[in-house]
């Protein structure tokens, strides 16, 4: 299978490696591409977003080493675009969408943090109730297209980031399954790929990668378009679980997912 990562973060946001180190790193793990994908400016949350100074710099590196190491893999300018972010988008190859806050009110309440976060959210805006929750965030994210142009639907299901070890919802029930449906069959047709995204086995959050085999057949029954990513903060995880994450595809009907290259995007077989 065709290796590449676009989800990809650095210090020039909240990544623990330079663009360099990460490079290299994919070029010794076989990688075929490498995508950055930095955090839009947000002004609600800089110190989890790179600056505006900061996100030019960012492209002018990555476009520098796309040159240095360009007999050596692939290399693509990305943002991964929180849907409150004001920027400019110019200079990206591919935009993956994202939300990771929900604005409550004048506040923008940052979820994608710590169970005890979590759970603090729930029951200082929620009363306690998980579902409402998470019927905001998928009310929230149905209105994506609305702020960005995107190529991938970043991790739809990102507040199921605790699912396995805390009880914030059921996210199993009737209930749920009918907002996350809801978010899916709005964003169809606005925005053609979607990631399995396995970040947070990589940091121990989980197990498994984030998205359910029934979500999966959804997705495919309604012609999204698969992609494999790592969300990654660390380059020792660049591919973490990306075996597992191609057997679920598999396992739901997929038999291609789509990776970026220099003509756009190309469906290419799993293996």
């Amino acid at each position: 299978m065709y290796l590449q990562n676009l989800h990809t973060h650095s210090t020039y946001c909240d990544g623990k490696d330079k663009p360099e180190e990460m490079i290299l790193s994919a070029i010794e793990q076989g990688f075929d591409s490498v995508g950055f994908s930095g955090h839009s400016y947000m002004f609600y949350s800089p110190s989890h977003s790179m600056s505006i100074e900061g996100t030019e710099e960012y492209k002018r590196e990555v476009r520098a080493l796309k040159e240095k190491y360009r007999d050596k893999l692939d290399i693509f300018c990305g943002l991964e675009f929180d849907m409150y972010s004001e920027i400019e988008m110019t200079g990206y190859d591919y935009v993956i969408g994202a939300a990771h806050y929900l604005k409550i009110g004048d506040e923008y309440v940052g979820f994608d943090r710590t169970a005890d976060v979590v759970e603090g959210i729930i029951r200082d805006y929620f009363g306690g109730d998980g579902m409402k929750y998470a019927k905001m965030y998928y009310e929230t994210l149905s209105e994506l297209p609305k702020y960005v142009k995107s190529d991938i639907l970043g991790h739809i299901d990102l507040i199921c980031k605790f699912a396995e070890t805390h009880n914030f919802f059921d996210w199993e029930s009737k209930e749920y399954n009918r907002y996350l449906l809801g978010a899916i069959d709005a964003l169809t047709g606005k925005i053609p790929f979607f990631e399995v995204n396995t970040g947070a086995v990589a940091r121990g959050y989980r197990k498994t990668p984030y998205t359910t085999h029934a979500m999966l057949k959804e997705l495919k029954a309604r012609g999204w378009g698969a992609t494999i990513s790592s969300d990654c903060h660390d380059r020792r995880y660049l591919k973490q679980s990306f075996g597992e994450a191609a057997e679920m595809l598999k396992a739901a009907g997929f038999k291609e997912i789509y990776v970026l290259k220099a003509s756009g995007f190309e469906a290419v077989p799993i293996d």
